[in-house]
C-alpha cells in the first residue's frame, strides 16, 4: 500500500471517529440545549453583560460552575470565593480524568491540554465505552475531539441564543427548562446499570448527595461521589473473591 493510501485511509479513520463522537453525544446535546440557554438567560439579571456571559462560556465551558458564578456573582461575592467554591465544584472532574489518564498517557501535550478543557460530564459519558470498554483506542482521541467539539459548539450557541432570547423573554426563567438537565444526567447513568457494584455505586451516591446538600460550597457532592466509588469498589471486589472462591471449589 502506498503512502498515500495509509494517509488516506488514517484520515477516513479520524473522519469517521470524530463523526462517531458527534453522534454518540447528540441525546446528551438535545438535553443541553435547555441548559445552556437558560445559562444566557439568567447572565443579564445577575448583573453579568451579554459579552461577558458569552466569553464565560467560551473560555470557562463548565455549565454547574457557570451557574454558580453567576449566583455568587449576583450575590456580590468576592472573585476569590467564586473562584475557590467553582473549584471544588469541579473537582468531580478529577474523578474522570483518572478513569481516562491510562489510556491518553501516551498522547502530545497539546492533545491532552484540549482534552482537558473539553472534558464535561456528556462528553465523558458519551466516551467512556470508546475508551474504556474498547481495547483498540489508536484513534478514540478523535472519536473524543468529535464529542467535544459537539458539545462546545451547542453550549456556546445555546448561550447566545439565551443572552437573545432573555431580552425578549424576559421570564424564560420560570418556563422549567431546566428539567431537561436532570433528565439527560438520568439518561447517562441509566445504561451503565447492569451489575451490582453499579446499581450500589448509584444507590450510595445518592443517598448520600441528598444527606449532604446543606453542606456548603457543594461539597456534598464530593463527599456522595466518593461513597459511591467505595461502595462500587467493595462490591466489585466481594464478587470478584466469591467468584475466585468458587472456582477453586471447582
Amino acid at each position: 500500500m502506498s503512502c498515500t493510501a495509509i494517509g488516506q485511509d488514517s484520515r477516513s479513520i479520524k473522519r469517521r471517529e470524530m463523526l462517531d463522537g458527534a453522534r454518540a453525544t447528540l441525546p446528551l446535546i438535545i438535553g443541553a440545549i435547555p441548559f445552556g440557554i437558560i445559562f444566557g438567560t439568567l447572565a443579564g439579571p445577575s448583573g453579568l453583560s451579554p459579552l461577558g456571559a458569552l466569553a464565560m462560556s467560551v473560555f470557562v465551558y463548565a455549565g454547574s460552575a457557570q451557574f454558580i458564578a453567576l449566583g455568587l456573582l449576583a450575590a456580590g461575592a468576592a472573585v476569590p470565593v467564586i473562584i475557590a467554591t467553582t473549584f471544588v465544584v469541579n473537582l468531580r472532574h478529577i474523578l474522570y480524568a483518572a478513569n481516562l489518564v491510562p489510556k491518553v498517557g501516551h498522547l502530545p501535550h497539546r492533545w491532552r491540554i484540549m482534552m482537558a478543557f473539553g472534558l464535561t460530564d456528556e462528553t465523558f459519558a458519551a466516551v467512556s465505552n470508546r475508551f474504556l470498554l474498547q481495547e483498540n483506542t489508536d484513534y478514540a482521541h478523535w472519536f473524543y475531539l468529535g464529542s467535544m467539539l459537539a458539545m462546545y459548539g451547542n453550549w456556546v450557541l445555546c448561550t447566545g441564543l439565551g443572552i437573545a432570547l432573555g431580552e425578549l423573554f424576559p421570564d424564560m426563567t420560570d418556563w422549567g427548562l431546566d428539567f431537561a438537565m436532570s433528565v439527560t444526567f438520568i439518561g447517562m447513568v441509566v445504561p451503565y446499570l447492569k451489575s451490582k457494584p453499579m446499581w450500589g455505586a448509584v444507590i450510595v451516591s445518592g443517598a448520600i448527595a441528598m444527606a449532604t446538600i446543606a453542606m456548603p460550597h457543594k461539597l456534598g457532592l464530593m463527599v456522595a461521589a466518593l461513597c459511591g466509588i467505595a461502595t462500587g469498589l467493595s462490591l466489585h471486589l466481594l464478587l470478584k473473591r466469591q467468584l475466585a472462591r468458587e472456582a477453586a471449589h471447582d
